[in-house]
C-alpha cells in the first residue's frame, strides 16, 4: 500500500509517483528556507553536528525516508502479512505542531503474528551512544495498548545470515505524550553497538492486550548521556573468596589451599589399555566406577559441591600442574544428584554414604543466594558466594530433575527437596507473546535474556516439560517450539521440508523435517549430541514418545557415527561441545547438518557416543572401547574431555557436566534406565509426559 499523510483531518492515498514528487517539493522548500544549497548538503548536516544527540528519525520526510538515508516500511514477524498501518499525522506536541507517525494496527485475534514498523539503518555505527530515546502517546479515540516493543537489529559479519536483536518492552503508554529513554545495555541481545542495520516498533496483541489501536511516535534518537548503566558483561566479584586468598598470599598462592580442598585429586595421568579394554560388561563397569570415583573426588570437602572441572596441565598429574575450577553451575549440581543415586545403585557407595553426600548438598544450596525462587548460575565453591548475575532457565531445570530423583529415590529428603522445587514458579521464565521459555533474566540489569528456547529438540525440552508438569506454564507451549526453523530463513544447514499442519492436543502443529542420505529427522540447534541426547539421562523418549522424540534420537545417533566415519573419515566419531585441545578452553562442536544452524566440526568428546548407549548400543560401545584402544585418553577418573582424532592430541580435563553424562547414560544402560524411571514416577513428570507421545 501506498504512504498516507494526513492533515487537518483530511486523508488520502499517495501514489509512489507523487509521494516522490511531494518528497523532491518538501526537500527544496526545506533548503530555500533554511538558506541551504542543494549541492552543498551533506549528511552531516542532515544529521547536526551534536556528538550527543543522533536523531534517527522526525517523520518530516514524506515517504518515511529516516535521517540516515534508510527506508521505512510496515514490518510483520511472518515476512509476508502485515496488521499494521502507518500514516504520516500532523499533530500537537507541547503546543507545537509538527509531523509523527501514526502506527494503526487491526489484528483479526489474539493469535495473529507479531507486526508493525521497521526501519533501516543502513549499517550505522552506534558505539558512541548509550541511550535510545523517542516520545511516544496512544490515541484514545482508536484505542491503543500500554505496551509495546521497541528492538534493535545488528547484523554479525562474522557469522554471515546471523542478525542480533536487541529488544525493550516500552510500558505505561497513555494518551499523553512522554518521552521513553531505553539504556543500549538493557537491549542484551546486542554484543556491539555497531553495523546496525533497523529499528523496529511491534505490536502484538497478547503483549498489548488489544487487538486494535494507534500509537503516534516521532523524534527517534541515539543520545550520549555517560550513564549506561550495568552491563551483562559486568562482573560479579566474590568479595569473601578474594579475602580468603589475599590472607594466603594471592590468587597464586591459594591455588595449592584449592587443591587440597578436594576430596581427592588423581595422582596418575594414564591407565594402562589393557587393564581397561575386557569384555563389553567389564569394561563399561570398569568405565562406571572410575568415572564414578572422580565425580565424587572432584567435590568441596567442606560443602560437598563439585567444581566445574579439572585440568592436567601437559598431561602432568603434579600438583603444580593441576588446575582447579573451583567454581560450580547448578547443572553441574543437579547431575551430580543424579549421579549419587545412581552411585547407590551400582554400590559404589552404602546407602548412608549417600545419604551423607545428599544431605550435605541440601545443607549447601539452602545457604546459596537466590532470586525470585531460583539459582544464580555459578557459585564459588569454597565460598558458597555468587559468581554470576544470570538466572539461567536450562540450568535451573537440570537442578530441578536433579531434586526430583532424590526426593523419589529418598523419601526422608522428600521434603527438603520439594521446597527447593517449590520456590521457583517457571513461569517467570514464560513469554507469553512468544510462548517460549527464554534463555534466562539478568538480575544487575533486572531484565530477562533476549533469546527463547525456540527450538524443541534442545537439552531444554526437559525444562519445558518440568515446567508444564508443575503447572506453571501452559501446555501449549510444548507445541509451540519449532520442529524445523521457517523456509523462509537462509543460512540454514538443511532445506527444511514441511508436509503437514496437524492438530495435537488441540494445538496447530508444523511438522517439518529435514533429510540426509535417505534419514528423515528434527534437527537440533547446532548437531551436538549433547543437545540432542542430554535429555535421555532423564526422559525415557524411546517409550513415552515412540513416533517423535523416540526415532529422532536414533537418526541423530546414527548420522553422528555414519556422518564422521563415512564423511568425514575420522576413525571414532562423537562431536558434541566440549573441551578445547589447546589451553583450557571450551568450545562448541557437532555435525553440522543436524543442526538448523550447525556447529564446527573438530574434537571428539566420550561423552557423545555414552549418550547413545541407551540408543544405538553395540555402536556406541564399540566406539567408546575404540577410543581407548587409538588414543592415550584413559586416565584414572576415566576418558578425558575430548581428542583430536587426526592427530590424537587429547585435552587431559575432567569437566564434571561431561563426566556426568557418561556416567549417567551407562547407569541407564546397565541398570535398565533406573535413572530414567525415577525420573519418571515424580509427579511432575508423570502429569506432563502423556503429551510428548502424541505427535508423530
Amino acid at each position: 500500500m501506498g504512504i498516507k499523510i494526513r492533515n487537518n483531518n483530511v486523508t488520502r492515498e499517495l501514489s509512489p509517483r507523487i509521494q516522490a514528487i511531494l518528497l523532491a517539493l518538501t526537500l527544496l522548500s526545506f533548503k530555500m528556507v533554511l538558506g541551504v544549497d542543494a549541492a552543498a548538503e551533506d549528511r552531516t548536516k542532515v544529521l547536526g553536528k551534536n556528538s550527543e544527540h543522533l536523531l534517527l528519525h522526525d517523520f518530516n520526510r514524506i515517504d518515511l525516508t529516516n535521517n540516515v538515508g534508510g527506508k521505512s516500511e510496515e514490518w510483520s514477524v511472518r515476512f509476508d502479512l502485515s496488521s499494521a498501518e502507518l500514516e504520516i499525522f500532523t499533530t500537537e506536541r507541547h503546543g507545537n505542531r509538527e509531523n509523527a507517525l501514526r502506527l494503526s494496527y487491526n489484528f483479526a485475534s489474539y493469535s495473529s503474528p507479531e507486526s508493525g514498523f521497521r526501519t533501516r539503518l543502513n549499517l550505522l555505527d552506534a558505539t558512541a551512544y548509550d541511550h535510545l530515546e523517542f516520545w511516544v502517546k496512544g490515541e484514545p479515540g482508536n484505542g491503543y495498548g500500554a505496551l509495546f516493543k521497541v528492538s534493535l537489529q545488528r547484523i554479525r559479519s562474522d557469522m554471515p545470515g546471523f542478525v542480533e536483536n536487541g529488544s525493550f518492552i516500552v510500558t505505561d503508554i497513555t494518551d499523553r505524550w512522554k518521552k521513553v529513554r531505553v539504556p543500549l545495555n538493557i537491549m542484551n541481545g546486542i554484543e556491539t553497538w555497531n553495523q546496525l542495520e533497523s529499528l523496529i516498533i511491534s505490536v502484538h496483541p497478547r503483549r498489548s492486550g488489544a487487538t486494535e489501536g494507534a500509537y503516534f511516535i516521532d523524534e527517534i534518537a541515539l543520545v550520549k548521556t555517560d550513564r549506561p548503566g550495568p552491563s551483562i558483561h559486568d562482573r560479579v566479584i566474590p568479595k569473601q573468596k578474594k579475602l580468603w586468598e589475599k590472607s594466603l598470599g594471592g590468587e597464586d598462592a591459594a591455588k595449592p589451599h584449592i587443591l587440597a580442598r578436594l576430596v581427592e585429586r588423581p595422582s596418575r595421568t594414564l591407565i594402562a589399555k589393557e587393564s581397561v579394554i575386557k569384555d563389553d560388561t567389564i569394561f563399561l563397569l570398569r568405565l562406571a566406577e572410575d568415572t564414578w570415583r572422580g565425580l565424587s573426588a572432584l567435590t568441596d570437602r567442606e560443602h560437598g559441591l563439585p567444581v566445574d572441572h579439572l585440568h592436567l596441565v601437559d598431561g602432568s598429574a603434579k600438583p603444580e600442574k593441576t588446575v582447579v575450577g573451583d567454581y560450580t553451575s547448578v547443572t553441574n549440581i543437579g547431575v551430580y544428584l543424579l549421579s549419587i543415586v545412581a552411585a547407590m545403585d551400582f554400590e559404589f557407595i552404602t546407602r548412608q554414604q549417600a545419604l551423607d553426600k545428599l544431605n550435605k548438598i541440601l545443607s549447601s544450596l539452602e545457604k546459596l543466594e537466590t532470586y525470585n525462587g531460583f539459582y544464580y548460575n555459578y557459585y564459588d565453591t569454597t565460598t558458597l558466594e555468587r559468581t554470576s548475575n544470570f538466572i539461567s532457565f536450562v540450568d535451573s531445570s537440570w537442578l530441578t530433575a536433579g531434586l526430583m530423583v532424590v526426593r523419589t529415590a529418598f523419601p526422608e529428603f522428600y521434603n527438603r527437596s520439594t521446597k527447593l522445587i517449590d520456590t521457583g514458579d517457571y513461569g517467570w521464565f514464560y513469554d507469553e507473546v512468544e510462548q517460549l521459555m527464554r534463555h534466562g533474566y539478568w538480575t544487575n540489569i533486572e531484565y530477562p535474556s533476549e533469546y527463547h528456547y525456540g527450538l524443541l529438540y534442545t537439552e531444554s525440552r526437559v525444562g519445558s516439560i518440568i515446567a508444564i508438569g508443575k503447572g506453571d506454564v501452559p501446555e501449549e507451549h510444548w507445541f509451540k517450539m519449532a520442529r524445523t526453523l521457517p523456509t523462509v530463513l537462509d543460512r540454514q544447514s538443511g532445506t527444511p521440508s514441511f508436509h503437514r499442519t496437524k492438530l495435537v492436543r488441540d494445538n496447530n502443529l508444523v511438522n517439518g523435517y529435514y533429510e540426509w542420505n535417505g534419514l528423515k529427522y528434527v534437527p537440533s540447534w547446532g548437531g551436538s549430541a549433547f543437545e540432542a541426547l542430554m535429555s535421555t539421562l532423564v526422559l525415557d523418549e524411546e517409550k513415552y514418545a515412540p513416533r517423535s522424540l523416540g526415532i529422532n534420537n536414533l537418526m541423530h545417533a546414527m548420522i553422528h557415527r555414519r556422518y564422521a566415519l563415512e564423511e568425514l573419515g575420522y576413525p571414532v566419531w562423537g562431536m558434541s561441545s566440549s573441551s578445547t585441545i589447546e589451553g583450557d578452553g571450551y568450545s562448541e562442536y557437532g555435525v553440522k547438518i543436524l543442526g538448523s544452524r550447525g556447529y564446527k566440526e573438530g574434537v571428539v568428546t566420550p561423552h557423545a557416543s555414552a549418550l547413545a548407549l541407551t540408543i544405538t548400543p553395540k555402536e556406541a560401545l564399540a566406539n567408546l572401547r575404540k577410543l581407548v584402544e587409538l588414543y592415550d585418553i584413559y586416565g584414572e577418573y576415566g576418558l578425558y574431555d575430548a581428542v583430536d582424532p587426526i592427530t590424537g592430541e587429547v585435552a587431559y580435563k575432567y569437566l564434571v557436566l561431561d563426566q556426568a553424562m557418561i556416567f549417567l547414560a551407562v547407569a541407564n544402560y546397565l541398570q535398565d534406565r533406573r535413572i530414567q524411571k525415577f525420573f519418571a514416577s515424580d509427579p511432575i513428570a508423570a502429569k506432563a509426559l502423556p503429551l510428548i507421545g502424541e505427535e508423530s
